[in-house]
């Protein structure tokens, strides 16, 4: 795939829609069945998450997410941060990259035993398939997104 363009799953039918990026603003309707296309997934920042919206925005989304588990007061959480947002820029339409307080949601901080941030979970179709621990530079974090994708 190029990278101008991004493909979006048709919430309706299911089929694949290839976007060039330069047209998203254009409100882009599926080929197959001519509904619009759900852009709000196709968000460039990190999507946030609580105890409240993790099973539908990562456990029923039905694509990868990575979950960045952090704290407004860790230094290494605010490191990766801005790695994050590229990321979610870079990867727009085929990783979901999403955040998660661990302080603010301390049920699902629980739930995957999360003692040491960042901790980053990678998942695929709902399923854990990866975890790191610790401020990683973007190539790594690159690098474990590429076998989720």
């Amino acid at each position: 795939m190029d990278q101008n363009s991004i493909i979006i799953r048709c919430n309706k039918c299911g089929a694949k829609n290839r976007i060039p990026k330069n047209r998203l603003g254009d409100q882009p309707v599926c080929g197959k069945c001519h509904e619009r296309l759900p852009l709000g997934s196709m968000d460039a920042h990190p999507v946030d998450i609580t105890d409240n919206t993790f099973q539908e925005e990562v456990l029923s989304y039905n694509g990868p997410v990575l979950l960045d588990c952090w704290a407004p007061w860790c230094g290494p959480c605010r490191m990766v941060a801005p790695v994050l947002e590229q990321l979610a820029s870079d990867y727009t339409g085929r990783v979901k990259i999403a955040k998660l307080n661990v302080d603010e949601n301390p049920v699902t901080a629980s739930k995957f035993g999360i003692q040491s941030i960042p901790t980053m979970l990678f998942f695929k179709n709902g399923q854990l398939v990866n975890k790191t621990i610790g401020a990683l530079p973007k190539n790594e974090i690159e690098k474990h997104l590429q076998t989720l994708i």
